[in-house]
This record gives structure tokens, C-alpha cells and sequence, in this order.
């Protein structure tokens, strides 16, 4: 059934179906999204707010080192996430697979139901087990592995190990949907053709299970890339990111401009690396 309207009326009752999304997205969307554009372009103020002067300061000042150590630590913190998502993510994802189809949600309800807390408390929580009085650093001097306290927290380590917490879901659904999704007859062929399970898996599941690895990567990769709760949290101010730096400008700096810019940068970033990640995808032939 082609869903491309042929009439000015079926034309007329899909425009008026839109109109309260495009509504919806043009006041809380495109409009904020246009403010924050501007404001990369206009001046601070001497003691705060802004000055309509147009300008690319806010954008020449981006290239200072110290803000392109922030945004490479960001993007290297982002890229661990990911990777240790889809180590973790994909086996689970995997496993719940090949479970039988009534033990299958509730398998997945109870992988949803911690995230069904708040996210700042969930953070908290982990400040609980790697601090070094914590639950964590307590049980390994109780097995003897170690002597003294580890710090666990207010580091690089502790904020990954937060952002994989937070973001691993993101990678296990797709993942799951991809591998529910699969052509039973394609490995069963593949078994007829003597390959084994290792072989089968490589050849066939997971170059189908690709569409699935890439949206779970990106539904990972983006959030952590701009997080800022986690970091300051989990870190300390020890392992700021580029979310924590463009909260600092719109708060305790009151520099709006150069947060907007810096928002506009991370934006154009983000995007510039998801169709790059598309398209190399489509040239492979893995996309419709």
C-alpha cells in the first residue's frame, strides 16, 4: 500500500495530519535551534548577557588548546563508550535472541526496570560503590586482591564506566531487533553448507546484524559525546567533557555566545560523523 499521496485531497488530509508535529518541532525545536545559531555569532556583554554585534570570536576562540584537549578527551571517552557497549550490549542482545518468544519480554522488562529511576540517582549510586571507603573497593580487600583502596572515582575510568551504565540499553535493543529479525533459513543454509557456529555466526549473523550495530552505536555515541551529568558527577571536574563545558558557559560563566558556538561546533560535529557512518554503510551496500 503506497502511503505517497496522489490527490489534492489525500494531499490536503496528510498536511493537515502533519500540522500539529510540524508545529510541535518548528516552536520547540527549530526555533530554539535557530537562538542558539545566533547567538554563536554575537558578542558577550562586559558583565554578562549579550551584545548584537556580529562577530566569529566565539568560534576562533574554540581553537584555544585547552578546549581542544576538552573536545578530543569528549570524542576519545565517547568512542570507549561505544566499543564497550557493543562488547557488553551484543552478547545480551544476542542471548535474549535466542530465548523462547514468551520468555522474551520479560527477560526484557527486567533489563528495562532500573532505568526506570532517575538518572542523576543511578549516577549517584555509582559515587556510593567507587569512592574509596565504597562497596566495590571493600569487597577486593575482603578477597585479598588488594591491600589499600583503589581511586576508582574522579577519573576517565570511572566516567566510562558511568556512560556504558547509562547508554548500554541504547546498544542491546537494536542490536536485539536486528537478531529477532533474522532470516532463519539463511543460517540454517549456511549449517547445510557445513559451516560451523563460529563460522555461521561471522559470515551470516553478524554482517545482517550491522544495520543494528550501527543505530545502537549511534543512539551511544551521540549522548555520551555531549554528556555532562556523568562527568561532573563521576569525575569530579577531573575529566570534563564538552557537555560540561558548554553547561559552565551557560551558567557560571554567563558567557551565552560562546556556549552557543560551542554547541553549534558539537552539532555540526555529530552530524558530520553520522553521515559519514551512513554512507559508508550504503557504499558497502548494508542500507537500503
Amino acid at each position: 500500500m503506497s502511503i505517497v499521496p496522489r490527490t489534492k485531497r489525500e494531499r490536503t488530509a496528510l498536511n493537515v495530519l502533519l500540522s500539529p508535529s510540524v508545529f510541535w518541532l518548528t516552536i520547540f525545536f527549530m526555533i530554539p535551534l535557530a537562538v542558539i545559531l545566533a547567538y554563536g555569532f554575537i558578542d558577550r556583554g562586559t558583565y554578562g548577557g549579550i551584545v548584537w554585534k556580529f562577530q566569529l570570536d566565539n568560534y576562533i576562540r574554540f581553537a584555544d588548546p585547552l578546549y581542544i584537549k576538552i573536545f578530543g578527551r569528549s570524542l576519545g571517552i565517547a568512542v570507549i563508550t561505544t566499543i564497550s557497549s557493543l562488547i557488553l550490549g551484543y552478547p545480551v542482545a544476542y542471548w535474549l535472541a535466542k530465548r523462547p518468544a514468551r520468555s522474551r519480554n520479560a527477560f526484557l522488562l527486567l533489563m528495562m526496570l532500573p532505568y526506570w529511576t532517575n538518572f542523576v540517582i543511578r549516577t549517584y549510586a555509582w559515587r556510593f560503590i567507587l569512592y574509596r571507603e565504597g562497596i566495590l573497593n571493600q569487597a577486593l580487600m575482603a578477597i585479598g586482591l588488594i591491600n589499600e583502596p583503589l581511586t576508582l572515582l574522579y577519573t576517565n575510568k570511572a566516567v566510562v564506566l558511568g556512560l556504558v551504565y547509562a547508554w548500554v540499553v541504547g546498544m542491546i535493543l537494536p542490536c536485539y531487533a536486528s537478531l529477532v529479525g533474522l532470516d532463519q533459513s539463511l543460517l540454517e543454509a549456511a549449517q547445510d553448507l557445513y559451516a560451523n557456529s563460529v563460522r555461521t555466526f561471522l559470515k551470516v549473523t553478524l554482517p545482517l546484524t550491522i544495520p543494528g550495530i550501527v543505530s545502537g552505536s549511534i543512539l551511544v555515541f551521540v549522548p555520551s559525546f555531549g554528556a555532562f551529568v556523568t562527568p561532573d558527577l563521576l569525575g569530579g571536574g577531573k575529566a570534563d567533557m564538552i557537555g560540561n563545558l558548554i553547561q559552565q558557559q551557560f551558567g557560571s560563566a554567563g558567557d551565552w555566545p560562546f556556549g552557543a558556538a560551542i554547541s553549534t561546533i558539537l552539532m555540526i560535529v555529530m552530524l558530520f560523523g553520522t553521515f559519514l557512518y551512513f554512507r559508508s554503510l550504503r557504499s558497502q551496500g548494508l542500507q537500503n
